[in-house]
């Protein structure tokens, strides 16, 4: 992991298309800004694992047989 110091109005360019930018900081919160391409999916952390944990029980879907479902 790559870890850098910035400070409120400093910023961190990723990929040339992405910059992260420190808005504000408040005690033990930081604030953040994101400018990047639309394309771009940006989740907080605990939102993509929930995500990602719906999608996998979604795909874990076992195989239903046509023939008895039809009786």
């Amino acid at each position: 992991m790559l870890v850098l110091t910035r400070k409120k109005n400093e910023s961190i360019i990723l990929n040339d298309n992405i910059e992260i930018t420190i808005v504000d900081v408040q005690g033990d919160q930081v604030r953040v800004g994101i400018n990047a391409p639309k394309s771009i999916s940006i989740y907080r952390k605990e939102i993509f694992l929930e995500i990602q944990a719906e999608n996998k029980k979604a795909a874990d879907v076992k195989s239903v047989d046509l023939k008895n479902l039809l009786k």
